[in-house]
């Protein structure tokens, strides 16, 4: 882990500053965790990224989905690469039908929740400094694959975005798209989003609309991810703070997407 990481950085559930630290393995390794000094509390480094889940986090539709994404991390890329045909969109049209509302300079530091393989942040300008969240190991490894890849230097973590690992005000681009559907606590994860973003940040939140989760829920794979919703999936426009400006709602992606804009008050 880069250490200039460390200064965006805190503990999830006190937001404490952590610090890092090197032991003993047990075989003659070193290992390297980050550690509360106030409290003690061990976050481990696992190949480079920062493990901040919670095994009592890992439950409901969180466990659902992260068991889902690990299985199809290395084929993920191709499924939306071939969806896109059938749509009669490049993959990369798709993609900036929600990009290019965000306001990414040379110097910004943009976090991505739910980073996924990392597909939009290539398309995204490449003098900003890129951060990443998922729940999904398997999709955080095809990520860092595809940043070799793509010569794209991404800072990894795995995490929740109901509890992130980020001090306050600490990032100028905040943005997810893809999975706030299913999160356990959507509300949770909308607050931390916006506590994590500099004052006048944009974002850009996204998903698969209702017209969209029915078409899934007739079919063999995704029927068992899609159906048997409680309630219509509509964009979290209900669970914004009050005072978020410009808020915005749109369809995208041919009636596919809803995609939700809004600005945090400066």
């Amino acid at each position: 882990m880069k250490t200039d990481v460390l200064s965006l950085i805190c503990d999830p559930e006190t937001h404490d500053a952590l610090e890092i630290k090197t032991e003993n393995d047990g075989r003659g390794r070193p290992r390297e965790f980050l550690v509360n000094p106030k409290t003690g509390r061990r976050y481990f480094i696992r190949k480079g990224i920062p493990v901040f889940l919670l095994e009592s986090e890992i439950s409901g539709s969180n466990r659902k989905y992260q068991t889902m994404y690990d299985r199809m991390a290395r084929f993920y890329d191709f499924s939306t690469w071939l969806y896109s045909r059938w749509k009669g969109m490049s993959v990369e049209a798709r993609l900036c039908e929600y990009l290019d509302e965000l306001e990414v300079a040379a110097g910004s530091l943009v976090l991505e929740i739910s980073v996924g393989t990392g597909r939009n942040l290539r398309v995204l300008p490449r003098g900003a400094e890129f951060f990443g969240l998922d729940i999904s190991w398997g999709m955080l490894k095809q990520c860092r694959r595809n940043g070799a890849k793509w010569k794209l230097d991404v800072s990894l973590f795995m995490g929740t975005a109901e509890r992130l690992p980020f001090k306050d005000e600490a990032f100028d681009v905040v943005f997810h798209f893809g999975g706030i559907n299913f999160f356990n606590d959507k509300a949770a994860a909308v607050r931390e989003m916006i506590r994590v973003a500099k004052p006048g940040t944009k974002f850009v939140i996204g998903d698969e609309n209702e017209a969209l989760a029915k078409k899934y829920e007739k079919l063999p794979v995704t029927g068992g991810f899609y159906g048997h919703r409680s309630t219509a999936i509509s964009a979290p426009v209900d669970l914004l703070p009050p005072g978020m400006q410009d808020v915005r709602v749109k369809d995208i992606a041919g009636g596919d997407l809803y995609c939700l804009t809004f600005r945090k008050p400066s």
